[in-house]
């Protein structure tokens, strides 16, 4: 068993690391990572993304990569050659329209099969993967995905496992359950209620009665630092998550209450999607073998993100009571 860490405990000088790419590294999960990392002194950092930036902002090395070309994941690869790579980049919606099918399939599932012919042609010491909790777990040989979002990132597990057994590639793949916090697409669930009620705007929702196991930002990138650096977890998949459920209801309730907001939700009015999983995650052998646990509660976790939204300069006219 690992023993337990705090946040921003491990050093990855201590095991050798001195180069991590990141693809991805606009988004929600690759932002936040390459913000911790920026505070990891001596590693150089490597930042994918497909649109272009900055050649160098804070000590960060920015490649505008297209990582569905398989040439240019090759070629950017081979001129980084990183220790870790943190594979984040594509797609994120699980929407079940037909016209995602084509896009998911690219952008998630042709770019990790080309991350992972690179870095198996390159050599690192660590591919790590973000799984999601929408795949199909095992069970019968005719369960079927719920999106075209969920079955992308099921083959491109599939193709992951296969290049650790076949291949001997360091793989490992961490499951973030329902990631939430700062910086966040509007588009989410919870910025869609946060930043409706600071318009005093009723959200619009579903019936919210859903479950689900949701996860602070920050113990996610924990749990990412952590799989970097932990020994004898390639061909892994680790679930990242709370150990427990709760309601969308419960959730957008709580949220109104820390805003002591006068705006009611509109529940209803949105179809519930179908077929969505209800799970909590399988804590153990995150806490055994990463030494991770979820550390921020719900409610300190929810007051933190709306208070980053508050910030925001399109709030800022905004009243902090509804």
């Amino acid at each position: 068993m690992v023993e337990e860490r705090e946040r921003g405990q491990m050093d990855f000088r201590d095991v050798g690391i001195g180069k991590v790419a990141i693809t991805g590294a606009s988004g929600f999960l690759g932002s936040h990572l390459l913000r911790r990392l920026i505070h990891q002194d001596g590693v150089e950092i490597h930042a994918l993304s497909r649109s272009r930036r900055a050649s160098q902002t804070d000590g960060v090395r920015w490649w505008q990569a297209d990582l569905t070309d398989r040439a240019n994941a090759q070629r950017i690869l081979r001129q980084i050659r990183p220790d870790v790579i943190f594979h984040f980049s594509g797609l994120a919606t699980a929407r079940a329209d037909r016209e995602l099918v084509l896009a998911t399939f690219d952008s998630l599932l042709v770019s990790t099969v080309n991350v992972l012919m690179a870095a198996a042609d390159v050599g690192c010491r660590r591919l790590i993967l973000a799984a999601s909790l929408t795949e199909p777990q095992s069970g019968p040989a005719d369960i079927a995905p719920g999106s075209p979002y969920a079955a992308a990132k099921w083959a491109g597990g599939a193709y992951a496992r296969m290049f650790h057994k076949l291949y001997g590639l360091p793989v490992v793949m961490l499951r973030p359950f329902m990631t939430y916090g700062p910086g966040q697409s509007e588009s989410k669930l919870i910025p869609h209620v946060i930043t409706a009620l600071l318009k005093k705007e009723a959200p619009r929702l579903s019936s919210g009665r859903q479950e689900i196991d949701w996860v602070y930002i920050d113990d996610v990138i924990d749990g990412f630092c952590a799989a970097a650096t932990a020994p004898g977890v390639e061909g892994q998949t680790i679930d990242l998550g709370s150990g427990f459920v709760v309601p969308i209801r419960a959730v957008v309730g709580e949220i109104v209450e820390l805003m002591d907001s006068s705006v009611a939700p509109s529940f209803n009015a949105l179809p519930d999607r179908p077929d969505e999983p209800v799970r909590a995650a399988d804590t153990s052998i995150a806490r055994s073998r990463l030494g991770w646990k979820a550390r921020t509660p719900l409610k300190a976790g929810l007051a933190q993100t709306i208070e980053w939204y508050r910030r925001r300069p399109e709030y800022a006219d905004c009243s902090h009571r509804q």
